[in-house]
């Protein structure tokens, strides 16, 4: 096995267990799996996991797309560092606090950065998706799903809740989906790396 074909398969790895941390949030307000001390611990785990299989996926494919792919990365990873802590505020320290109190908070400075990484999020996963679409080699249909979820995640603030909960499955479903299809073609993808020599045909095949 070529020695980059490991890391690629970490990678892709990490994007399948935030696909499962992101489902297991979607179905909390369902009531499917109950609201617990872990289930509300592992919320941040999404990001940091998605932060590793983006970058995986910019290193194989958003390089070939030059200043506007590396933006979009860069955007994009920013606003996944950014969601970690909105996570932990969100689901570690509002859930202790009063609803008055979360309110107050929520008007003042608290409120406004919040704000601005959903919207940093939105704005970075667009543009990544847009990037990795214009590689022309990762598959359409999953990141269109990634795209898509991202909508309802990024304004949850103004959306219903179960608006929020489809939104978290399907960008779940998209990440799933490129992660299996990104292990499946490490090798192509890390020998395509190492010789800088193009696949004979398409990834996205």
């Amino acid at each position: 096995m070529c020695p980059l074909c490991c890391p690629i398969r970490a990678a892709a790895a990490a994007g399948c267990g935030s696909a499962v941390v992101l489902l297991i949030n979607a179905a909390k307000p369902a009531d499917f799996i109950p609201t617990s001390a872990f289930t509300q611990l592992i919320v941040p785990l999404a990001q940091i996991l998605a932060l590793a299989f983006v970058t995986a996926l910019y290193l194989a494919f958003g390089r070939r797309t030059g200043t506007f792919g590396l933006v979009a990365f860069l955007l994009n990873a920013v606003a996944l560092s950014a969601l970690v802590g909105v996570e932990f505020v969100i689901n570690l320290v509002f859930r202790k606090l009063p609803a008055d109190t979360v309110a107050a908070l929520r008007d003042g400075s608290l409120g406004i950065a919040l704000t601005a990484t959903s919207i940093l999020f939105l704005l970075g996963t667009l543009a990544f998706v847009t990037a990795m679409l214009r590689t022309r080699e990762v598959p359409v249909v999953p990141l269109i799903l990634y795209a898509v979820g991202a909508v309802p995640v990024s304004l949850r603030a103004f959306v219903p809740e179960a608006v929020l909960e489809a939104g978290l499955a399907v960008l779940a479903v998209g990440i799933a989906w490129l992660a299996i299809w990104l292990f499946g073609r490490s090798e192509r993808i890390a020998t395509w790396t190492i010789t800088g020599t193009p696949p004979a045909h398409r990834f996205a095949a």
